[in-house]
């Protein structure tokens, strides 16, 4: 093949490094975008070379939506992306955080707190084995969780979300990602992303990090420790998770000692990525740019600018998606985010994006449909 990027025979980092070189800064830039779906219009997505969609909040293509109705609106999207320049296909993200939630029809498992409850890592590894199922049957890859939050004061409003207060505990449930994703075979590189197969979906280690640590267990607030004790009690599941090939971790909204989790550098690129060596991406949560300064979406210049130096490779922007992007092409051009930079967040991003075959299998399998809501 004359591109080296389309063989699938070829080594994923060929692949990565082949198709980088052809992208134009506009293409990348729109890799690095993660968009809701209802304002991803077909052009869109093929013109700005979007990197990935999403349902915010649940969005559906309609009210009681079964696999099928979502299965056909993802594959609408996925053909857009694969008509564009280069052909680089979606990750459709959505939050089927206790099964694949958002869909009639689907099983509904209990939230990671009851699970957390049952002490049972091989339940948590079952569950993660039929939520990837029935996701795919979507035609969507990307699920946004496990959540690995360590909740230590029970007023924290989403502390449902958490397997519990016990961090061996919540290392122990990690077990999920591999139910999701599939178990690396012996040998597999440290640290980096995997798939096993189209029966599997990206997984999302979040919120990194301290989510469940805030003081007063104010949500979205301010986690105050050392960093022995973050790393103790916080960071430790997400090592777990990494080490089990996860492809991507969110950030949280949360502070450390004062300081925004998306505008970290040394949490998100010092540690994260260098000393705990994640090869995947870092995605930020929903408008979390936007939270950044006061009044909300305030000062976005300077969001963006930290956040991406910071480490963030990929935005949940979702909606004001032109704005994100014709700032972010202006501070790169201005020097201000240096292109390594960007080069780093598209590699991990395409990274990702060949690991977990979309390149590979873009559309829905309809074969899966028949295993909604069946006995596993």
């Amino acid at each position: 093949m004359d591109c080296v990027y389309k063989n699938p025979s070829a080594p994923i980092e060929e692949r990565v490094k082949d198709l980088l070189s052809r992208m134009t800064l506009d293409e990348k830039i729109g890799q690095m975008t993660q968009i809701e779906r209802g304002v991803a219009t077909l052009s869109v997505i093929t013109e700005l070379s979007i990197g990935s969609i999403l349902s915010v909040g649940g969005s559906a293509p309609y009210e009681d939506a079964p696999s099928e109705a979502w299965a056909d609106m993802v594959d609408g999207f996925q053909k857009a992306a694969l008509g564009s320049r280069l052909g680089i296909p979606l990750l459709y993200g959505v939050d089927a955080i206790h099964g694949n939630n958002n869909v009639y029809g689907a099983t509904i498992f209990p939230q990671n707190v009851g699970l957390g409850a049952t002490r049972d890592a091989d339940l948590a590894q079952k569950i993660g084995m039929v939520t990837a199922l029935e996701v795919r049957a979507c035609g969507i890859n990307y699920n946004f969780a496990p959540c690995v939050a360590v909740c230590k004061d029970p007023r924290w409003g989403r502390c449902y979300e958490s397997y519990g207060e016990e961090t061996e505990l919540i290392r122990k449930m990690t077990s999920i990602v591999t139910g999701l994703q599939g178990q690396p075979p012996p040998g597999y590189p440290k640290n980096y992303p995997f798939l096993s197969g189209s029966d599997k979906v990206v997984a999302c280690a979040k919120h990194f990090v301290g989510d469940g640590g805030t003081e007063r267990g104010i949500n979205e607030g301010n986690t105050i420790s050392s960093y022995d004790d973050l790393e103790r009690i916080h960071i430790a599941p997400y090592i777990d998770c990494i080490s089990q090939g996860v492809c991507t971790v969110m950030a949280s909204y949360s502070k450390w000692n004062g300081c925004h989790l998306h505008a970290s550098h040394f949490l998100l690129t010092e540690v994260l990525k260098e000393k705990l060596g994640f090869k995947g991406f870092v995605i930020t949560d929903s408008e979390a740019l936007d939270r950044l300064y006061h009044p909300h979406g305030s000062n976005y210049d300077q969001s963006i600018l930290t956040a991406i130096n910071a480490g963030i490779d990929m935005v949940m922007v979702p909606f004001r998606y032109q704005l994100f992007l014709d700032h972010l092409r202006c501070l790169v051009e201005s020097g201000k985010i240096p292109m390594t930079r960007i080069d780093d967040a598209v590699e991990r991003i395409l990274r990702v994006k060949f690991v977990s075959g979309a390149f590979e299998n873009p559309l829905s399998d309809r074969s899966l449909l028949d295993t909604v809501g069946c006995n596993f």
